[in-house]
C-alpha cells in the first residue's frame, strides 16, 4: 500500500524518540536504531521537524526530540508528515477504444478515495504512545 518506507521509518524514529522521552537522540543514533543511512535520516527528521512533531538543536549536544507527548502525536500526523500521494496510485488509460477502459477511472477514484478515507480513520486513531506500548510488551503475533 505505501509506496516508500518513509511512514515505517518516521514511525521508527520517533518511537525511539518516545521511548527515550525527554532526551535529545542524533541523527547517527536514530540511523543505528532504523538501520539506515544517517544523511537519509536528516531529511525525514527536517519533515518531521517541519509537520511540528520534532525538535532539532544543531552543533554539539544537539539532535533531535519529541516536541508534543507521543499521546498526542498520531499516526496519521505522521503519515501526512512523510508520505508522499495517496495510500494506492492508479493506473490510467487512455484507451478509448476499450469499453474497460473507459470504465475504469470513475472506479479506481472512488476506490482510490474510500481507500484513503480507511488508511486516515486507522491511522488516526492511534498515536505513538500506543506504539511504544505495543514495543515495550513484546512480539505477538499480527
Amino acid at each position: 500500500m505505501f509506496h516508500n518506507t518513509h511512514f515505517t521509518i518516521a514511525l521508527h524514529v520517533l518511537t525511539a524518540l518516545a521511548h527515550r522521552q525527554g532526551e535529545t537522540l542524533t541523527s547517527a543514533e536514530l540511523a543505528q536504531s532504523v538501520g539506515t543511512n544517517p544523511a537519509f535520516l536528516r531529511g525525514l527528521l527536517g519533515r518531521l521537524k517541519a509537520a511540528d512533531l520534532i525538535e532539532v538543536s544543531l552543533g554539539k549536544g544537539g539532535g533531535a526530540r519529541l516536541r508534543r507527548a507521543p499521546a498526542a502525536i498520531s499516526l496519521e500526523d505522521v503519515y501526512d508528515a512523510v508520505q508522499e500521494g495517496p495510500a494506492m496510485h492508479k493506473h490510467t488509460c487512455t484507451a478509448e477504444v476499450c469499453e474497460v477502459a473507459r470504465g475504469m477511472g470513475p472506479v479506481l477514484a472512488r476506490l482510490e478515495a474510500n481507500l484513503e478515507g480507511a488508511v486516515r480513520t486507522r491511522l488516526a486513531g492511534q498515536t505513538v504512545a500506543d506504539v511504544l506500548r505495543q514495543v515495550r510488551r513484546g512480539p505477538r503475533r499480527p
